[in-house]
Formats: C-alpha cells, structure tokens, sequence
C-alpha cells in the first residue's frame, strides 16, 4: 500500500515487514522519518540503507566521555549510505539513530552518526519493520548518549 504523509511530500510503500520511503526536497531525513513511524504504527525498525543528495548534513562522533563532536558539510553532497534505528523513547515518541557517509562534489568522504540532513534533491531509504520486537531509547545520566533496551 502505497501512503503520501499529509504534512510531508514523503511517499512511502509497505511490502510486509519491509518499507521504502522516498525523501523531497527540503525535507529533514530524522523529522521525516519519526513522522512515518506515527503514520505507520512503527515502534522498532532496522534502517538498512539509504542513498541521494542532502544539504545541511551534520554528522560526527561520541568521544570516551559519552559526549558527541559534530561537523558540519553545509553544500550539497551524495549521500552515499544510511543505516541505524528507529525505537520508541519511554514516553512513546519515535527516536532514529543514525550513522552516515557523504562525498562532497570533489568525492571527498565524511561520515559519522547523523544529527540531520535536508534533502536536497532527493533520498531513497529503506527500513525492516521489526514487528515482534520491543526497543526503547532511554536517556543515561551524564551522557548524550540515549541507550536502546530491549524488553
């Protein structure tokens, strides 16, 4: 069943546990798809991959102290992979995480977790439903990180 989100220009189609999403333009890749997971009733999903054109990217890293260092690649750049996760926080509320890699126009590479990315031209991206299975993204003290448990 093929679905277009009323707030989004983000079209999506299910084939059982497997969804593909197409991304537009100016549209952020986290927001876009935490409105899926609503639209969708998604509570757990793998995000096994992902390609296009994004703008506006900021990625990095978590260091030893649990604290992220973040990057930014503001032109328009390929986004040449995309994979994570997309749990529930405790409240209910969807939370994606993350990782991927970009080449700048002079195909150098950048990559790390991902804190957003607008896309620019467009984004193709799929996820397995995880449809058995309970994840919830928890907040650690003295962290940035938000640790996913399994229930």
């Amino acid at each position: 069943m093929s679905r277009l989100l009323s707030q989004t220009n983000m079209e999506w189609v299910r084939s059982g546990d497997d969804i593909f999403v197409r991304l537009d333009i100016g549209e952020e890749i986290h927001a876009s798809l935490q409105a899926l997971a609503e639209e969708a009733n998604i509570d757990a999903a793998a995000i096994t991959s992902g390609i296009g054109r994004t703008r506006e990217n900021v990625y990095g890293f978590m260091d030893e102290s649990q604290k992220y260092h973040r990057f930014d690649l503001p032109a328009a750049s390929e986004l040449v992979s995309l994979q994570g996760n997309l749990a529930r926080h405790e409240d209910g509320t969807p939370f994606t995480h993350i990782h991927a890699t970009f080449t700048a126009d002079d195909c150098d590479v950048h990559g790390g977790h991902l804190f957003t990315a607008t896309v620019h031209v467009v984004a193709e991206i799929h996820l397995r439903v995880l449809s058995q299975a309970i994840m919830t993204r928890c907040p650690l003290a003295d962290s940035e990180f938000v640790e996913l448990r399994f229930s």
